[in-house]
Formats: structure tokens, C-alpha cells, sequence
């Protein structure tokens, strides 16, 4: 099964010329991260949104921390990449996850143009896109999958 995913997200990364691995949906990325041994979730949202709003409830060995914006004021973080090799191997499956979707991408590009070739995007983000009230978790994302998180 974790194969296929892998297959899958490499594929969507193929067809939409993505400069990644690949990209998983929400619930790709579990089934991986409860399944196959070197894959890692990377959660590049702030400090502060991962306090505020709440973060995955999956193992902390299954898991990392590295902001990709700072928090206040949203500056870029100068150290993820030291930081990201820190909490993380060149050889693991990485699967990166922000709010929506859009911090995500660009981490896993940074990550892959710094070697680490099995760097994917989790589509949707942890919230996924606003709804047509302006607020989220209702469309997509890893809560509205119904995937474990702890609220904050």
C-alpha cells in the first residue's frame, strides 16, 4: 500500500512538473506515516499557529518542527534549513505540512534543492482552504479529513 501512495504522489508531482517528489493528500500522508518505516512529517507552520489552532496527534518520532515564517511577522526563517537537518535525514521520506498548502510547497522545494530528494507536499495543508464564511478546517486539509489532531 505505501508503494502506491509513494507511486501515486510521485506521479501528481510528474504531471504537474512539480520541482518536489511529489505530493500526498491528507490521508495519503497518514496511512504513510502509520505504515512505512523513514517517513516523517514536517509541520512548517509557526510556533504560534501550532499553540493556537492545534497540530497532528501522531507519534513525536514520526514528526518535526521547523518554522518556515517566524512568528510575529511572518519574516522568513534564515535557519530552516539548519534546522531541518537537525530533525531530519537526507535518506527519509519527508512530507511537508502548513496551513493550506502554500508554505508546504516551498519548503519541499528548498528541501530537494539541498538533497533531499524524497521531499513531498501534503495538499490541503493542516486547515485547509477558507470557506465562503472565511473560515477553514470545512473545506480541506488534515481536519476536515477526520485525521487525529490535538486543538489547541
Amino acid at each position: 500500500m505505501d508503494n502506491d501512495i509513494l507511486f501515486r504522489a510521485r506521479q501528481r508531482g510528474a504531471a504537474n512538473a512539480l520541482p518536489y517528489a511529489g505530493a500526498v493528500t491528507p490521508q495519503e500522508a497518514f496511512e504513510l506515516l502509520q505504515s512505512t518505516p523513514g517517513v516523517k512529517l514536517v509541520d512548517v507552520r509557526t510556533n504560534a499557529e501550532r499553540d493556537w489552532v492545534g497540530r497532528v496527534a501522531i507519534p513525536p518520532d514520526r514528526h518535526a518542527a521547523v518554522e518556515w515564517n517566524r512568528y510575529p511577522g511572518g519574516a522568513p526563517n534564515p535557519d530552516f534549513l539548519q534546522q531541518l537537518v537537525q530533525v531530519a535525514g537526507k535518506d527519509e521520506v519527508l512530507l511537508f505540512l502548513c496551513r493550506s498548502g502554500v508554505r508546504s510547497r516551498h519548503a519541499a522545494k528548498l528541501a530537494t534543492e539541498n538533497g533531499f530528494a524524497n521531499s513531498f507536499d501534503i495538499l490541503e495543508g493542516f486547515e485547509g482552504d477558507k470557506d465562503a464564511e472565511g473560515h477553514r478546517k470545512t473545506i480541506g486539509g488534515w481536519c476536515k479529513a477526520g485525521l487525529p489532531w490535538l486543538g489547541a
